[in-house]
């Protein structure tokens, strides 16, 4: 049963248990990449880490769909935000005494799989808990949680790392998946109990073709914007994910500190995207989300400019960080308009597993992505700055190329 208020009492309480646990999972997301790249100082080992984390990902992203249409979605985020506070603790009991690198692989990988099996069941509770007029709101509140999250996590933890290491941010971490879980038993979100019979496989099977069969006959252009958003995965999400921290520690020499502020500033331009999404919200067009992605492409452009010059590093340092603001502002923007198309005009039977396919289905190029940049950073140290500008270059025409499709999405 929708509410009619934006901020009832179930929305609000998921709200609140999404600012605690996206915070300790923003200051872990800090951490455990910077902690592995101070250790080994190796930008190819780090690339190839990270894309590896990413690998579960993408299939229990899809997983998190069919569990959100199938089970209580309350249960399934009380139950990955216990999992996660153990996965946390086990990892603080192990540290050191294991060898670093199948370590960071195994915890990285568990903890990025349970994210993608619990975002789809955040996005797919929204519509139950909000009347339709609200969802894009709705998506953008929660959008801004995350870059909330994202924006007082890797600061904290930057200071908290560069004073006293790791450790504390781990116990603060699991404190805050302990707290969220707690939180979350108290939220009521409507369910109706399905028939679950069917093995696992045979779900999996089922879901994963009502959902493309919904796609192919009857919103096909979503199959393209799966396809433009697997492309910019893999030339400019990518990038961000492994560059930004090999740019600042090992190109530009930063403290652990200022890597923590310029991802902080990521987060505060997430936070600002979202703003701007909820304002604007009745004047956002689809048809010109295409310019979104094309300025997004510009920063980059921007970005290169001091690396390609040989400016002072703390030159290099405030344009990476500020375009680094603006790219997530704009990418923001994207995103939430994205999804709150599919909510709106996607079968509330269906809105989980389509969201799940999106979203796995586009971040299968990202593992790709994140190795290659580890390894083309590593090769061409010295020439950063022309990384950049290809990425730029690249992504830019990706995005003149999307205008179709963006006008075929909105007429459909």
């Amino acid at each position: 049963m929708e509410q009619t208020k934006l901020f009832n009492r179930n929305f609000t309480l998921v709200v609140i248990g999404q600012i605690i646990s996206m915070f300790g999972n923003a200051i872990l997301r800090f951490a455990l990449p910077l902690y592995l790249l101070r250790e080994t100082g190796s930008a190819s080992l780090f690339g190839i880490v990270t894309a590896s984390s990413f690998l579960p990902m993408i299939f229990l992203s899809f997983l998190g769909g069919i569990l959100a249409d199938r089970v209580n979605k309350r249960n399934i985020m009380v139950a990955l935000d216990f999992l996660t506070a153990i996965i946390v603790f086990l990892f603080f009991m192990a540290l050191g005494k294991l060898p670093i690198v199948p370590l960071f692989i195994a915890v990285l990988m568990l903890l990025y799989g349970i994210s993608g099996t619990y975002q789809p069941t955040v996005q797919a509770s929204i519509p139950l808990l909000v009347s339709g007029d609200k969802i894009l709101s709705a998506g953008a509140v929660v959008n801004q949680v995350g870059a909330l999250a994202g924006l007082l996590g890797p600061i904290i933890g930057g200071m908290l790392f560069g004073a006293f290491g790791i450790v504390p941010i781990l116990l603060i971490s699991i404190a805050c998946f302990a707290a969220s879980a707690i939180m979350e038993i108290f939220i009521h979100i409507p369910f109706e109990k399905r028939n679950n019979a069917m093995k696992i496989s045979a779900i999996i099977k089922s879901d994963f073709l009502d959902s493309t069969n919904y796609m192919k006959k009857e919103k096909p252009v979503l199959i393209n914007i799966i396809g433009l958003a697997t492309i910019f995965n893999l030339v400019l999400s990518s990038m961000l994910i492994v560059g930004m921290p090999i740019l600042i520690i090992g190109t530009l020499k930063m403290s652990d500190e200022l890597l923590g502020f310029s991802q902080g500033a990521m987060a505060l331009g997430g936070l600002c995207g979202g703003i701007l999404t909820a304002v604007f919200s009745k004047k956002l067009k689809l048809t010109s989300s295409h310019i979104l992605m094309f300025l997004c492409s510009l920063s980059v452009g921007v970005m290169a400019i001091p690396l390609l010059l040989g400016m002072a590093n703390m030159v290099s340092y405030v344009v990476i960080t500020a375009t680094s603001f603006v790219i997530m502002a704009l990418a923001t923007m994207f995103s939430v308009q994205m999804i709150a198309a599919v909510q709106s005009e996607t079968p509330p039977e269906l809105v989980g597993k389509v969201i799940a396919v999106m979203i796995s289905l586009s971040m299968c190029a990202q593992p790709i992505g994140q190795a290659i940049y580890g390894v083309a950073f590593d090769q061409f140290s010295n020439h950063t700055g022309i990384i950049l500008l290809v990425v730029a270059i690249l992504s830019a025409a990706i995005s003149l190329t999307s205008k179709d499709i963006f006008k075929n999405m909105d007429a459909s």
